[in-house]
């Protein structure tokens, strides 16, 4: 194959690994400030020096719930922004926007005064920093799935789901020593701090590359190849830059996406062989269980859990406490790294849920007889669900919709798990002081109950995806559709591919009918296949979709 270069391209002078590391380092980063922000409400919701300038927060367990879970409803409005325009904007724009709004958002809540309204200024703050983190978390997954290796996919994004963790970390301990300070700097410094994260997002994807699968979706087939060449370390023009483009050309075929520059949300209710209503239901549902799995009990609440039931009016010990919980969480989500791939999917999702029911199950068991003693014991049952959070639950659902959904619905399917993510979120932030100080043990029974309900669906339907490239998983559903098995089954049966490999089973199962082996050397439009899909055609009669914006 002739090449009208050799030279491979650079981003910010960096290609190949140093350069996957660099993109890997600023989606991380995205993932710290949404794991910071996440955690820098819970230590300063409950203290004098924030009442004093919010005074209809104090002693008001009501008030203090909405402050913190107004965030997650503009999260879910930066959710549902990508879901309509994030196939047109893109990967790196939509980051910029999202790490600016976040900037925006802090800048508001700090610079709330009394005299102003400023719990109205706060909440507005919180509702506008939220929307930017509901842009970042609806694209970075879909960012980073996009531009990895099938070899070590699961892995970056593992980290980048369990840096929450650290995120939460930091956001705790800072609220623990700005609580020494001034009135003003131990609420105002903390929630400033976030925005150099902002900056770091904003900056660096400045220079960074876009998506090379966002690129052949809106037929860049020049600037694609340029990116996949820097992204491997591959010669521009080179065997390998054309075999990966081919079989991404491959996949937006078959799933009927060449030519459109956005997806129809009706494409996210199809089935036939690309089942992308079931993909995005397999998606959704694990952000969905992340959630309602009580995780947010623990994690915001968990001083004001300590203060109230184990150590009584201590609130230097309950934020101690709840610091050190963080640390047992981070150390926790450093787990996944080292097993998602050797583990799977399927395997750490079932530990999971297993270990947080138990822990559910000591804790609740600890609170009946309502001792200082025995709380104590709720303590430990608080510690280990949050280490088994940690190691499974916290990375996994941000892993999951991001690899098992097609290039086709990628996006919007992403956005709409996340937006399932920040749904449950804002009701289990609501309703969960309330159900503390009305059913009291009971909360955490009800927990443990709906984490024993995850495990039959699992089970049956989440089929595992670790070690396959993202077009494999294409052809596990094809597999699934064609021979009328289980999803899960055809995933156990179907054997490692290769690249030429999926493209044989792409034909076999008719996702394609022609393979893209014969544009290989075409660049740009003109020399870029537009066969219509056979998914497509058995399940629109073949009629080609409309592209809706």
């Amino acid at each position: 194959m002739t090449a009208t270069t050799t030279e491979a391209p650079t981003y910010m002078g960096l290609r190949g690994r140093p350069l996957s590391l660099a993109v890997s380092t600023v989606a991380t980063t995205g993932f710290l400030l949404f794991g910071y922000d996440q955690g820098v409400m819970s230590g300063i919701i409950g203290s004098n020096h924030f009442a004093t300038i919010f005074e209809e927060v104090r002693n008001n367990a009501t008030m203090q719930g909405l402050v913190t879970a107004i965030y997650e409803i503009g999260c879910l409005i930066g959710a549902i922004f990508i879901l309509g325009v994030g196939d047109l904007l893109g990967r790196r724009k939509a980051m910029i926007l999202g790490g600016l709004i976040m900037i925006i958002g802090a800048t508001i809540q700090v610079t709330a005064f009394p005299g102003h309204a400023p719990l109205a200024q706060f909440i507005i703050g919180r509702v506008v920093t939220g929307v930017g983190n509901g842009i970042n978390t609806s694209t970075i997954p879909t960012y980073q799935a996009e531009c990895s290796k099938t070899s070590n996919r699961g892995l970056l994004i593992c980290i980048e789901g369990g840096i929450i963790a650290f995120g939460t970390v930091i956001a705790y301990w800072i609220d623990y020593g700005c609580s020494y300070g001034s009135q003003d700097l131990s609420w105002r410094f903390p929630i400033a701090f976030q925005s150099i994260f902002g900056l770091v997002v904003c900056v660096s994807m400045i220079y960074l590359p876009e998506s090379p699968r966002w690129l052949l979706t809106h037929e860049r087939y020049e600037d694609a190849e340029r990116v996949i060449s820097a992204l491997r370390g591959y010669d521009l023009g080179s065997e390998e830059t054309q075999i990966e483009r081919d079989i991404i050309l491959d996949s937006i075929r078959a799933s009927g996406f060449s030519g459109q520059k956005s997806t129809p949300i009706k494409a996210l209710f199809s089935g036939g062989k690309t089942q992308h209503f079931r993909r995005m239901l397999l998606g959704a549902s694990s952000q969905l269980m992340q959630q309602v799995g009580g995780c947010n009990a623990v994690i915001y609440y968990f001083p004001i859990l300590f203060e109230t039931s184990i150590t009584p009016g201590d609130e230097n010990m309950a934020l101690l406490m709840g610091g050190i919980n963080m640390i047992v969480y981070a150390i926790f989500a450093t787990t996944s790294w080292f097993i998602i791939e050797r583990v799977g999917r399927r395997k750490l999702f079932l530990y999971g849920t297993i270990g947080q029911c138990l822990s559910m199950v000591i804790t609740f068991s600890c609170l009946i007889d309502g001792s200082q003693s025995s709380a104590k014991g709720a303590a430990v049952g608080l510690f280990t669900y949050i280490a088994s959070f940690g190691a499974t639950w916290l990375p996994l659902p941000w892993l999951y919709p991001a690899e098992i959904n097609p290039i086709k619905t990628r996006a919007k399917a992403n956005a709409t798990s996340t937006c399932t993510n920040w749904l449950f979120n804002f009701l289990i932030v609501m309703v969960t002081p309330v159900m503390i100080a009305n059913i009291g043990w009971g909360t955490y029974l009800f927990f443990a109950v709906v984490n024993a309900c995850f495990l039959p669906i699992i089970w049956f339907f989440y089929p595992e995806t670790a070690k396959r490239s993202l077009e494999e998983i294409d052809i596990i559903f094809a597999k699934g559709y064609v021979e009328k098995i289980s999803y899960v089954r055809a995933a156990e049966e179907l054997p490692l591919l290769t690249d030429e490999q999926v493209e044989q089973e792409a034909l076999k199962y008719g996702l394609i009918d022609t393979a893209a082996r014969g544009a290989a050397h075409a660049r740009g439009p003109a020399g870029a296949p537009h066969e219509k899909a056979l998914s497509e055609k058995s399940e629109e009669g073949g009629s080609r979709e409309e592209v809706e914006n």
